[in-house]
């Protein structure tokens, strides 16, 4: 499957998508709280934010919360949820963010980067969070592991997860399925700084610094 392809995915079942992503996560909530008990910044970055149930989080916290998507109807999602308040949307590719290096102070990227169809695209994108993080800055990323019980592979893999619309079409959804393994590798062998690793219910996180000289 194509980045096209996904972005034509999410465009299709961007109103549905959002409207059963009504909570935040309970592991990105404590992430945020500790990091923003610490040291908050003035821009965060929810990395493939979907409706923005994770960047309300971060509205308090900072001055500018960036919502970055590659599908605009997702963002549209994300705008009627958030509001203007503090929120910049921005279409892009997660393997190219425009935004400057060493200028994101706390991001999020949540249930986001197994959507991308190649390593090569997942580790491109992983070095880009990295870049964009200031020094002291860090991010939290997650992605479905083989630890979930829906799953019986021990090692990673891809696939495709049927999305059900109201109208009941059916839409294929392009998933690489993370082994523990071969998350902490790739986070490894990223730009990132690894500063944590967990798995938490049937998903693998790691916590990243910026990139190192």
């Amino acid at each position: 499957m194509s980045r096209r392809e996904v972005r034509r995915t999410y465009d299709r079942i961007a109103e549905h998508f959002a409207q059963t992503r009504a909570h935040a996560w309970s592991d990105v909530e404590r992430f945020i709280e500790t990091e923003t008990e610490r040291s908050a910044g003035s821009l965060a970055l929810d990395l493939g934010c979907g409706n923005g149930r994770h960047a309300e989080l971060l509205v308090p916290h900072v001055d500018t919360v960036v919502c970055a998507d590659l599908s605009r109807s997702i963002l549209e999602t994300a705008r009627n949820r958030t509001g203007d308040r503090t929120i910049e949307l921005i279409q892009t590719d997660a393997a190219d963010l425009p935004l400057r290096s060493g200028s994101v102070d706390l991001a999020v990227y949540i249930a986001a980067l197994h959507h991308l169809p190649t390593r090569t695209l997942r580790l491109r994108s992983l070095d880009e969070l990295a870049r964009v993080l200031t020094p002291s800055g860090r991010a939290l990323v997650s992605v479905w592991s083989t630890t979930h019980p829906t799953f019986e592979a021990t090692m990673g893999f891809d696939t495709t997860v049927d999305w059900t619309l109201p109208n009941g079409e059916t839409v294929d959804r392009f998933y690489h399925i993370y082994d523990p393994e071969e998350f902490e590798r790739d986070v490894r062998d990223s730009a990132g700084n690894v500063q944590e690793l967990f798995t938490s219910n049937g998903n693998c996180y790691a916590v990243l610094g910026a990139a190192e000289d």
